[in-house]
C-alpha cells in the first residue's frame, strides 16, 4: 500500500480553521514535521535536514552506491524542471553523465516516491501528440526547500510558483482519486490539458491556473469536445467557484475535491 504524506483533504477535515487557506500546506508540503510545525523557520529547516538525511543515509540503505552530492545536484535539477517535459538528454548533458545513468537516477527517485512521472495521453485522434512525459517533485515542500523557498511570500514571487501550484493540485487530486489512470494532453501545435483522469468510459479534465481570474484558450474547449470529457475543472485559488459552461467549472482545490467525491464513489 502506498502511503502518501498528508493531503489537503485530510488536513482540512482535521483542522478547518487552520487549513481553509491552502497556501500553508502548498508551501510546506505534506510531511508531518513540516506541515504541523508552528514555526516557518523550523518547517523549512526540517525539510532541508530531510533532504540531506535521505541522500546520505536512505539512498545507500536501499543499496545504491551513488555519491550524495551527485544525487543532490540531480534532485535540484529536477526541481528546476518541475512540471516540464522530461528531457533525459539535456539532464545527462548538464550533469555530465550518460542517458542510461539519468534513467537510473529517475527510477531511484520514482521508486522511493520522491519524483512523479506523468505520462502523455494516448489516443487515436488524428493529431500530432507530444510523447514525452512530464516530471514533478512529489512533495511540494521538498520542492521549495530544494529551491531555497522558505515561506509563502517567497513562493508567490518565485518563477516556479505556477508549476508548483500545478504539481500540488495534481498530487491532491491523484491521492483522492486512486484507481484512475492519470495523464496529460499536449499537441505539437500547443493545445494542452494539464491533467486527464480516466476510468472505464469516464474522462475528467483539469487545467491549473495560479490566478483569481483564470483564463483558458479556445483550444481548451475544443479539446474537451474532441476527447468527449465528462466534466472539466479550471483549478485556481478562488474564494468561490462558478460555472464557465455546463460541464466546465472554475473552482478552488477544496471545491474540486468535494465535486470529485461523486466520481470516486461511482
Amino acid at each position: 500500500m502506498e502511503l502518501s504524506p498528508f493531503n489537503y483533504d485530510e488536513l482540512l477535515a482535521a483542522d478547518p480553521a487552520r487549513y481553509t487557506d491552502s497556501i500553508l500546506m502548498w508551501t510546506r508540503g505534506g510531511f508531518p514535521e513540516a506541515i504541523l510545525s508552528n514555526s516557518e523557520k523550523y518547517s523549512f529547516q526540517w525539510r532541508v535536514d530531510f533532504i540531506r538525511s535521505f541522500l546520505e543515509h536512505d539512498i545507500p540503505q536501499f543499496g545504491f552506491s551513488i555519491p550524495a552530492i551527485t544525487m543532490r545536484r540531480f534532485w535540484t535539477m529536477i526541481a528546476h524542471y518541475h512540471g516540464q517535459l522530461l528531457n533525459s538528454s539535456k539532464l545527462a548533458q548538464s550533469l555530465g553523465v550518460s542517458n542510461p545513468t539519468i534513467r537510473k537516477y529517475i527510477d531511484i527517485m520514482t521508486q522511493t516516491f520522491m519524483v512523479h512521472i506523468l505520462p502523455p495521453f494516448i489516443t487515436n485522434i488524428k493529431k500530432r501528440l507530444i510523447k514525452s512525459p512530464k516530471i514533478y517533485i512529489r512533495d511540494y515542500g521538498i520542492l521549495h526547500a530544494l529551491l531555497e523557498i522558505e515561506n509563502s511570500e517567497d513562493l508567490l514571487g518565485h518563477p516556479i510558483a505556477g508549476a508548483s501550484w500545478e504539481g500540488w493540485c495534481i498530487e491532491q487530486i491523484l491521492s483522492f482519486m486512486s484507481g484512475w489512470r492519470a495523464s496529460f494532453y499536449r499537441t505539437a501545435s500547443g493545445e494542452e490539458i494539464d491533467l486527464i483522469l480516466q476510468r472505464g468510459q469516464k474522462l475528467l479534465a483539469f487545467e491549473f491556473k495560479l490566478s483569481v481570474a483564470p483564463k483558458v484558450s479556445g483550444g481548451f474547449y475544443n479539446t474537451l469536445k474532441l476527447l468527449e470529457a465528462n466534466y472539466a475543472w479550471i483549478v485556481a485559488p478562488v474564494q468561490e467557484g462558478y460555472q464557465k459552461s455546463p460541464n466546465v467549472k472554475v473552482a478552488s482545490i477544496r471545491e474540486v475535491l468535494r465535486d470529485l467525491s461523486r466520481f470516486s464513489l461511482g
